[in-house]
């Protein structure tokens, strides 16, 4: 599971209103309404009020617990556990003598030297298959091919195993990992799986069911946790727990659900029980903060994988940040949008990869990418995102800012390698 800002989260409410609303009677499972003393009231007419409105909204409480158990239940045999494993060293325990008199700075005293202690050393024998880390994945095809993040399956010296929810491991292969974004394609032998159905609708709305499933802590597996889709394109910048590369996402779904380390890759459900997401990060010092990548993304690469037989991804091969009042003020930029190409950190982070569709277009580092295909590029349009939605071969019109002149440039997007 990745932490956010550090390398690559249902409510009660309900239950505490109808809690401070009704009652439930001691002789029988009728629900009554609370209500102050009045004398003057009609009691039949309250009973009957009451008696009518309560098993409403207790039924309504039953038929939403009930619909997301059988989600669950029908969800939990596509989802399954990743397990890391390793060759690493086997380290054993020997015992080297020395005199006595070394250890208490008398080595050349006979005396001392009649004596020896056993000092215990360690070294190398052989090597041994090691569990390192563990993930979640879930089945999008019948006959074995899974979906995961592909910073759990990241290391390509490492082995995978999956384990099915009816006590199966079966060994799995890497086959594709999106090269500009954490998803991963797994296979494994067989045939009858039962896969989960990505949602072809990208309407999400804040405060909707979300179901997340997954490996918990990286032990605990199927672990069901529920809650509500509380942001919805967010951006942020993902990383591993130990440090190492980050990542950025953007247009990422924000959910209270309890995601944990382990969670990554498991899926996101509704209350239909499709997949809306697919869990990646947690908020480092949040409670409750999960992030997951939408659907379309999702969708995007079953359905290259499906055709070319490996995620392909367009790009233009520029390295840029987005223009902020901060940058704006420190650069002294006369616009307040669009994106600076610029170089990065290390010297090898070019602003320009040579030979890129950029490169070839005239695209220059200090240039400004003002809009793309006529949006404007700002915090809710990202340049990355309007290309990941086109195909190698397909064109993007540009407006940029070149030493201070506007101008528009049409590029030809070519395959990511």
């Amino acid at each position: 599971m990745k932490n956010v800002l550090s390398k690559a989260t249902f409510t009660i409410g309900i239950g505490s209103l109808i809690a401070s609303i009704f009652i439930v009677s001691t002789g029988d499972a009728a629900w009554t309404f609370w209500k102050p003393w009045d004398s003057g009231a009609d009691a039949s007419s309250s009973s009957a009020s009451s008696a009518a409105a309560a098993p409403i909204v207790r039924n309504q409480v039953m038929n939403q617990e009930e619909a997301i158990v059988q989600v669950v239940q029908e969800a939990n045999p596509a989802v399954v556990s990743v397990i890391i494993t390793k060759e690493l060293p086997k380290m054993e325990q020997y015992f080297k003598s020395v005199p006595f008199g070394n250890d208490f700075g008398f080595p050349n005293d006979p005396f001392f030297r009649q004596f020896n202690i056993q000092v215990p050393q360690y070294r190398q024998n052989g090597t041994e298959k090691q569990e390192v880390g563990g993930g979640t994945a879930f089945f999008v095809t019948a006959d074995g091919l899974l979906m995961t993040n592909k910073h759990v399956v990241e290391d390509e010296t490492a082995d995978y195993t999956v384990l099915l929810n009816d006590g199966r491991k079966l060994g799995a292969k890497v086959v594709a990992r999106d090269p500009v974004n954490d998803i991963a394609l797994l296979q494994v032998t067989g045939s009858d799986f039962a896969p989960l159905s990505i949602t072809q609708s990208d309407e999400l709305h804040l405060g909707q069911t979300a179901i997340a499933i997954g490996n918990a802590l990286g032990e605990f597996s199927n672990t069901v946790s529920v809650g509500v889709v509380s942001g919805l394109k967010r951006s942020i910048t993902a990383g591993g727990m130990l440090g190492g590369s980050t990542e950025r996402l953007d247009q990422i779904i924000q959910t209270d659900a309890a995601i944990n380390q382990g969670n990554s890759g498991g899926p996101l459900l509704d209350s239909r029980g499709e997949v809306i997401g697919m869990n990646t990060a947690v908020a480092s010092g949040g409670q409750n903060v999960g992030f997951a990548l939408p659907a379309y993304e999702l969708r995007r690469v079953l359905e290259s994988y499906r055709k070319n037989g490996r995620i392909v991804t367009p790009y233009l091969g520029v390295r840029y940040m987005p223009i902020t009042p901060e940058l704006k003020q420190k650069n002294s930029l006369s616009y307040d949008y669009g994106v600076l190409v610029i170089h990065g950190e290390n010297a090898d982070d070019l602003a320009i990869v040579p030979g890129s569709p950029a490169d070839k277009a005239g695209i220059e580092e200090n240039d400004i990418i003002l809009e793309a295909d006529g949006q404007k590029l700002t915090s809710a349009v990202s340049l990355s995102n309007l290309i990941r939605v086109k195909a190698p071969g397909d064109t993007i019109t540009l407006k940029i800012v070149h030493k201070g002149t506007e101008k528009t440039l049409t590029v030809t997007l070519e395959e990511r390698k």
